[in-house]
């Protein structure tokens, strides 16, 4: 007796734990996160760590470089100021002069194009390209046998290297300050005098445009929309990007790094989490934005391109390399882009959104499946003092649950906001347990069924019950406001299809009568579909 009532002991403590533990989560998920990465390939998203995929359907924070994300990284110079007594073809000659067409410059590019032809006679002797450290270029040249040396780059940084009266210095800097206000980014042009090296005089001023992407505004409006916080990160000065950030519609907060350093750490933070954008910032700044930002408890994402936004890339939930990016900042980075924009970067969040959709469909599942299962094995248990599931028959109900479940992969979701999955589950369990004692009931009382049949009867009704269960789990709105996706509509189809012949005919499991296994089926459809609307109300109730 006292061995019956171990074995007895021991088969249910099997199929307890067969029941509980999800032994199909990281089949699951693996296949989840793999479809989602192949489905972010065809949107222009290359995912180079897979659980990117989470954070980036998590993300609070997105900062943004404003030049070839917000903007169209399409240069374009236009009428040059001359001072000092200068052309307006001076300013332009001079600027082409300081520049170099063969380093690719976009900004040097802009210059050349707009000057067009040089006069002949200008040899470029030695170049020294731009550098953010010091924020201009420079070159020494040769011209009818005279040297003379050209400095092009931040207006503040040439202005203070010019021999210049303080009428000129204000009237240069109101300029620039005017140009900024309309959103051009400004270049300040100065030479030396011939045989000269040292001294320089201002020649002029050479704006340049910089326009936004057409969708710029559009995509903004849209991230706002579904819960992600845009901010704007750029080299310009204040103006310029409060400028662009109003054009965009971003708003018009915007805040300058140098600024930022002489607040303390917590105000630092507090700050940056206010503002829409950050002005005057170097490549190696972004990785303190980063931190701060993460101080807050945000989940942060951040793009960039070069060499120096490495360690912000990789220090970031979600790293983004934008599709012009240096092969560091793509090895750094866990999401890289092939198209430019922020359009793409939208629908990445919108497709990692609903790839995590489905991970939390299988996990309300497999909570609901749990609270079912445990709750009827228990009842029953107490009440008919026999296990009323045999191990075989918690084998198939794995399989055919855990079957279904992982075609959830390719299912058919919308966007969601998660806030409490074992309430919602709870919701939609404790009454499946109940559906679980009534079956009982049925096969006990009114078929006075033996206790083989009666565990095909309940094994036939768990099984339904999974297929339905998963119809209205996967849809967070009724079940029928969106369409199954064709693997999962075929997976739920062939195993009722196919316990229902197990159950009539026999072929592993005891048989029960045609009448039964269509009152099983019946039953778990009407009771698990009817349990759409307290799903429905719960999942409003609770923001799921």
């Amino acid at each position: 007796m006292c061995v019956l009532n171990l074995l007895t002991i021991l088969r249910f403590a099997v199929i307890f734990l067969m029941g509980s533990v999800p032994v199909a989560l990281p089949a699951v998920f693996a296949i989840v996160l793999a479809v989602g990465a192949m489905e972010l390939a065809q949107e222009g998203v290359l995912v180079t760590q897979l659980d990117s995929i989470e954070d980036a359907a998590s993300m609070e924070v997105l900062c943004l470089d404003k030049t070839g994300t917000i903007t169209q990284n399409q240069l374009s110079a236009t009428d040059p100021i001359p001072f000092q007594g200068f052309k307006r073809n001076d300013v332009t000659v001079v600027a082409a002069l300081a520049s170099k067409a063969e380093l690719r410059d976009v900004i040097d590019l802009a210059v050349i194009d707009y000057a067009k032809d040089i006069p002949a006679g200008y040899t470029q002797e030695s170049f020294t390209p731009f550098d953010p450290a010091t924020k201009r270029s420079e070159a020494v040249i040769l011209h009818d046998g005279r040297r003379f040396r050209v400095v092009k780059g931040a207006p503040q940084v040439i202005l203070s290297l010019c021999n210049i009266d303080g009428d000129t210095l204000k009237n240069a800097n109101g300029t620039v300050e005017s140009l900024s206000e309309k959103g051009y980014r400004t270049l300040a042009v100065a030479r030396s005098k011939d045989d000269e090296l040292g001294s320089l005089t201002l020649v002029g001023l050479l704006p340049l445009a910089d326009p936004p992407r057409p969708d710029s505004k559009e995509t903004i409006g849209e991230l706002k929309r579904v819960g992600v916080e845009a901010k704007m990160l750029t080299g310009d000065n204040v103006a310029i990007a409060r400028e662009v950030a109003r054009q965009v519609g971003l708003g018009d907060r915007i805040y300058a790094m140098s600024d930022l350093k002489n607040q303390s750490e917590q105000d630092q933070a507090r700050t940056l989490d206010e503002y829409d954008g950050l002005a005057e910032i170097y490549p190696e700044d972004k990785y303190r934005i980063v931190t701060l930002l993460q101080s807050r408890g945000r989940i942060v994402g951040m793009t960039g391109d070069g060499v120096n936004d490495a360690p912000a890339l990789k220090q970031a939930e979600v790293g983004i390399a934008v599709s012009n990016s240096t092969d560091v900042a793509k090895a750094s980075a866990s999401i890289v882009l092939t198209e430019p924009g922020l359009k793409v970067i939208l629908n990445m969040i919108g497709t990692s959104r609903e790839i995590y959709q489905r991970m939390l469909t299988w996990v309300i599942n497999k909570v609901t499946k749990v609270i079912q299962f445990v709750g009827v094995l228990v009842l029953g248990f107490f009440w008919l003092h026999h296990v009323v599931l045999s191990v075989l028959g918690m084998v198939l109900l794995v399989f055919a649950n855990d079957f279904v479940t992982m075609s959830l992969a390719t299912d058919n979701v919308n966007i969601w906001n998660v806030k409490n999955i074992t309430l919602a589950s709870l919701v939609i369990g404790a009454p499946l347990v109940i559906e679980g004692a009534a079956i009982l009931f049925i096969g006990n009382n009114y078929y006075h069924m033996g206790l083989m049949t009666l565990q095909t009867f309940l094994l036939l009704t768990l099984v339904f019950t999974s297929q339905f269960r998963v119809l209205i789990v996967r849809e967070r709105e009724h079940f029928w406001s969106s369409r199954p996706g064709r693997e999962l509509s075929l997976s739920c189809i062939a195993t009722v299809i196919g316990f229902v012949l197990l159950g009539i005919y026999g072929v592993i499991i005891p048989d029960v009568t045609i009448t039964q296994v269509l009152i099983a089926l019946g039953f778990s459809a009407i009771f698990t579909l009817c349990l759409d609307y307290p799903k429905y109300y719960t999942f409003r109730k609770v923001g799921l």
